[in-house]
């Protein structure tokens, strides 16, 4: 952006708080009021911006010597502008039909170029809407603040906005089978991990009893018998054989032993049946040390059927994708989410009692033990680990 456009970008950012919040800001968003102000951009306009962009967003325009500076695209400029300036609600299909020149954008920098800024009053509506937040807020704030556990609430987040490996290894984080070329490559995505669908397993290759390990596997110590483990991932389309992402937790810091792995990724193998390729969702463990048992497959849910990248519905639903696992004691529950957007509620794809006791957690993108090598880029955009109460 050129200094001026930037300072258009900053007086509409500015603008959207104020009409949302009811107040002038002087501060970043909490990840809270980030999402309060993406859902209420999307009520209004029809329109999305992310809780993460919009985060980025206010912690450059209210820190902008500290924060990295942003460059939104002309969409999402023009999603701001029709927030601030009352526009009719559309959608992202009628927008990029009839109004792919993105008018309010301009009308807007139109205004702010002429000392004409776009009102700045708020009704009754908003004002409610901001009082009832704020209740709800400070409801959360203090359920949370009171959450019963017997050691205190354990929280561990990462939004992986610095992905160095120094800043990896302060946050508990391990690497294991470091593939360079493929590491170094980690931090292309901005805000963002990312990894890279290669071949190798945690499993061996059944037939060559041949241990590969996953390459550049990310993983971390758990001391907690409770808790519930969760990825996000943006943009991910899986489309070659075995291509997958996801969580695993096992015993030992080996990842070969007796574990359990939840994953999104691509299937086109019925056995010699002919059928549309899947999209998937995998639950697959181990109850056995040393690998001397196959993993047996626990859950398949079939997310979308069709070829990814050639299917313009399935890569808008595959946007945003998340997973998790809960544990209490030995019962688990498996859940996932994908569509548009980041809220998408989580479904159950299994739950079961499984005597395993994890003292690890990794994350990891690979392609199985295919025979080519397909290297796809898996963008993690978060990572969380909450300690659950057992006795509930």
């Amino acid at each position: 952006m050129k200094d001026w456009n930037d300072q258009v970008f900053i007086s509409l950012f500015k603008e959207a708080c104020q009409k949302c919040f009811g107040q002038h800001l002087s501060s970043s968003l909490s990840e809270t009021d980030s999402k309060l102000l993406s859902n209420a951009i999307f009520q209004q306009t029809g329109l999305m911006v992310g809780v993460k962009s919009i985060k980025n967003y206010s912690q450059y325009v209210f820190n902008p010597g500290e924060a990295k500076k942003e460059n939104p695209s002309a969409a999402t400029l023009d999603t701001l502008a029709r927030y601030v300036l009352n526009a009719p609600e559309t959608d992202e299909i009628k927008r990029k039909s009839q109004e792919s020149h993105h008018p309010y954008w301009f009308q807007y920098r139109s205004r702010f170029m002429n000392n004409k800024p776009a009102s700045k009053l708020v009704s009754a509506r908003k004002i409610l809407f901001v009082v009832l937040s704020l209740l709800v807020l400070i409801i959360v704030f203090v359920a949370v603040k009171n959450f019963p556990t017997k050691n205190g609430l354990v929280f561990i987040t990462d939004e992986f906005n610095n992905v160095t490996t120094d800043s990896l290894k302060r946050k508990g984080w391990y690497i294991k089978n470091e593939s360079p070329v493929f590491w170094n490559k980690r931090n292309e995505a901005a805000g963002h991990l990312s990894l890279y669908t290669l071949i190798g397993d945690n499993w061996p290759d059944a037939a060559k009893m041949k241990q590969t390990g996953i390459k550049n596997f990310l993983y971390r110590k758990i001391n907690k018998d409770c808790f519930s483990a969760e990825i996000h991932l943006s943009n991910f389309i899986p489309n070659q054989s075995w291509q997958q992402a996801g969580i695993l937790l096992s015993e030992d810091s080996s990842f070969s032993g007796k574990a359990l792995r939840l994953s999104i990724g691509y299937n086109n193998f019925f056995g010699g049946y002919s059928k549309p390729a899947e999209v998937i969702i995998q639950v697959v463990g181990s109850s056995v040390e040393g690998n001397i048992s196959r993993p047996e497959e626990i859950a398949h849910v079939n997310l979308f059927s069709g070829e990814p990248r050639s299917d313009s519905l399935i890569m808008s639903n595959l946007a945003k994708s998340a997973l998790k696992i809960e544990k209490k004691g030995n019962q688990y529950r498996f859940l996932f989410s994908a569509g548009r957007m980041e809220s998408f509620a989580f479904k159950e794809a299994a739950h079961g009692n499984f005597d395993i006791k994890p003292k690890y957690i990794g994350i990891f993108a690979m392609q199985g033990l295919a025979d080519a090598e397909k290297p796809e880029p898996v963008l993690f955009d978060s990572f969380n680990l909450i300690k659950l109460d057992c006795d509930k």
